[in-house]
């Protein structure tokens, strides 16, 4: 089973983002994939709108790329500053950083 990070938007439109993070999340799942989100987990313990904690959660994230196999970017919504830093992140490591889109129909699955 491949291992992936998922980038997603997560700032701004939460609620929206993260309806969309499970439908990134349920995509993985469904190809096989052991996919993994830090966005998802660690803004229920830390508080994205405070500068240090957001810092701290994403560089929790950062070390879990070292062991997955590629990172994937799920690009229905666009880019967030986060998501060209965690690409950025992966290919400094030489990791892959593959490109999705779930299409229309994301929000009612």
């Amino acid at each position: 089973m491949r291992r992936v990070i998922i980038e997603s938007p997560y700032a701004g439109e939460t609620k929206r983002n993260g309806r969309y993070l499970r439908a990134c999340i349920k995509d993985s799942l469904l190809r096989g994939e052991s996919p993994f989100a830090s966005h998802a987990l660690y803004t229920h313990a830390l508080d994205d709108d405070k500068p240090d904690e957001r810092r701290q959660g994403i560089a929790a994230g950062y070390v879990w790329r070292h062991v997955a196999d590629a990172t994937v970017i799920y690009a229905d919504l666009g880019w967030s500053a986060g998501m060209i830093d965690g690409s950025e992140h992966a290919r400094s490591i030489g990791q892959d950083v593959e490109v999705r889109t779930i299409g229309k129909g994301w929000d009612r699955a």
